[in-house]
């Protein structure tokens, strides 16, 4: 085994308290003789959802070695609140303890700049690795073996059961149900995302007539995995975004029958087709769906962009966006999202609620193609409540948008538990409703609204306001501290080792990618741009004294096996966006780490 740096874990400190552990809190002195594996996460990343799911079979497969704790540091102001981690930790079905951070100091200890990010503790109580974003569960499950195989022999390996302690479930219709359609019969239909069914209700939005799928995580001909979006179709079946099974499904309320028309079941991946045959192309948590333009509209919130299904040729392609992560608008190929997760079709725009940059933006025709614009919001770190002039007005995370008979958006402002509106007329944003809780979606049913409360388990049917509430403005910026770098030069590395047992994959050309860029773009004199080295030198701009670098990594790499005709292959990639200060005496070189020890 090769040798490793030997640097001691610091202890796990939250302001929040521990979930997951019947009240115990847990310490890392407690857990000598267990692999421990840290998992800092927020809740409104789908990178951090994607490896919650990487480390399902991770974890049940080494339950009485390992103990994989998540500590979850925030990104919002509403994820600070203890009780939104306690829902998001019931939603996500997270298994293990949980160490609530609200104010990031275990995330300062071990120095992380990323979600989301694993780090590796030995038995002996040593970091002996770290990972930063998706496609390490190989690499993590071989080192446990590894380290498994060293910590017997020494001596120094305690097996035994985990410090996870189920909570007690509560009994509700719903359980953080996602998107609801209006049926043609005047009822509702929801996907009730974390029993992993859809529930079709009678038109009071209460009385339930009859679920639709096991219930269980699946992907057989009756079940789903956290469905999200759903759309009717022309035809009255009903698409289904099967967000876990990376999947579009197809519900008949006539006959029952559940069919997949796109995805693969796995996720999709850099360098895999992003067009073809539906059945063959793999999708990334697929987050809602929208009949528009003759086609399925798909906010593809997995890899930042929008996809198309075309039921009348089976075909998937890429409409907009380019996987990278921001609020670029333009030209739809040209374009950048983060995390679109909901869609609202209305006459020639097509309106999406981009959640990680708290953006209501559209997607309209542009001579022969189509082209993305932005109505209210900023940026990735530019968030909070304030109505008024859509140039200053702010949401935080918004979920979904709803598009209402008068031409102007509703939007479900999920982490200001509130619902709010756009008026194209005007420029106007407005509050329509407050004392929501985490409204995920809305839809139209006469003269009322009906609004998807998701973490209180219900519809909640409103009245649609004449005139809006008016609330006070509050401004947020993440509370995620900048980097101090020096003025001039600035050296960018991406830290990435190699697995044991594998290496760069370079049959096919360089293994590694690097995108860099900046907000704002003046940041950056020298150094934006993409190219296949894991290290540039930056230079910064004069006059500009702070922003975000944001960049974005991929290596791959495969088994080391000469014997091995075909080698098992695996992706790394992370998307990094890096507050920055420009300040003398700042530091001159940057590392990130995407595997390995920087």
């Amino acid at each position: 085994m090769a040798t490793r740096a030997r640097v001691r874990a610091p202890e796990l400190t939250g302001k929040g308290g521990w979930l997951n552990t019947g009240g115990n809190a847990l310490s890392l002195p407690e857990l000598r003789g267990r692999i421990v594996i840290l998992d800092f996460w927020t809740f409104c990343c789908v990178n951090c959802l994607h490896v919650l799911d990487e480390l399902r079979e991770l974890e049940e497969k080494h339950r009485d070695t390992v103990v994989i704790i998540g500590v979850h540091s925030p990104k919002f102001v509403h994820e600070a609140d203890h009780q939104a981690v306690v829902d998001a930790v019931e939603r996500y079905e997270v298994h293990h303890p949980v160490l609530d951070d609200p104010e990031l100091a275990t995330w300062k200890q071990y120095a992380v700049r990323a979600w989301p990010t694993l780090v590796v503790i030995d038995p002996e109580g040593y970091v002996v690795a770290q990972h930063a974003g998706e496609g390490h569960a190989h690499a993590l499950a071989a080192l446990v073996e590894e380290l498994e195989t060293e910590h017997a022999a020494k001596g120094t390996l305690r097996r035994g059961d985990g410090a996870y302690v189920a909570p007690e479930p509560e009994a509700t219709d719903l359980r953080f149900p996602g998107k609801a359609v209006v049926l043609p019969t005047g009822g509702f239909l929801v996907s009730d995302s974390t029993r992993h069914q859809l529930v079709e209700l009678e038109a009071d939005g209460e009385t339930v007539v009859r679920r639709i799928g096991t219930g269980e995580r699946g992907f057989g001909p009756e079940s789903f995995s956290e469905p999200q979006g759903i759309a009717l179709l022309p035809d009255g079946k009903v698409v289904v975004a099967d967000t876990v099974n990376h999947a579009l499904r197809v519900y008949d309320p006539e006959t029952g029958a559940i069919t997949t028309v796109a995805g693969t079941g796995r996720q999709w991946m850099q360098g895999q087709p992003t067009s073809g045959p539906a059945r063959e192309v793999a999708l990334s948590s697929p987050w809602d769906v929208a009949w528009w333009a003759d086609r399925v509209w798909i906010a593809m919130a997995g890899v930042h962009q929008l996809w198309t299904y075309d039921p009348a040729t089976g075909t998937v392609a890429v409409a907009a966006g380019t996987t990278n992560e921001g609020l670029v608008d333009g030209p739809a190929a040209e374009a950048w999202f983060a995390q679109p997760s909901g869609l609202a079709a209305a006459g020639d725009r097509l309106w999406l609620a981009d959640s990680e940059t708290s953006a209501l933006r559209y997607v309209e025709r542009d001579g022969d193609g189509f082209a993305v614009r932005t109505a209210v919001g900023t940026g990735l770190f530019d968030f909070g409540h304030r109505d008024g002039d859509a140039a200053q007005a702010l949401f935080q995370h918004p979920l979904g948008v709803t598009a209402l008979p008068d031409g102007s958006v509703a939007v479900s402002d999920t982490y200001n538990h509130a619902l709010r509106r756009y008026d194209p007329a005007t420029g106007e944003v407005s509050t329509l409703a407050t004392d929501l809780r985490e409204p995920s979606d809305a839809v139209l049913a006469g003269d009322d609204i009906v609004v998807v409360e998701s973490a209180r388990h219900r519809l909640t049917r409103l009245r649609l306001p004449e005139e809006a509430v008016r609330v006070e403005a509050v401004a947020h910026r993440t509370q995620r501290a900048a980097t101090d770098i020096a003025p001039g030069r600035l050296r960018l590395d991406v830290v990435f080792q190699a697995p044991a047992g594998q290496k760069l994959d370079t049959r096919y050309g360089p293994s590694t990618r690097l995108l860099v860029s900046s907000t704002p773009p003046e940041l950056l004199a020298e150094g934006s741009g993409a190219g296949t080295d894991l290290e540039r030198e930056l230079v910064l701009a004069e006059g500009v004294t702070e922003g975000v670098l944001h960049v974005s990594a991929m290596a791959a790499s495969c088994d080391d096996d000469p014997e091995n005709e075909y080698p098992a292959c695996h992706m790394h990639q992370q998307d990094w966006g890096v507050p920055v200060r420009v300040v003398a005496g700042g530091t001159e070189r940057l590392p990130l780490v995407l595997a390995g020890m920087a």
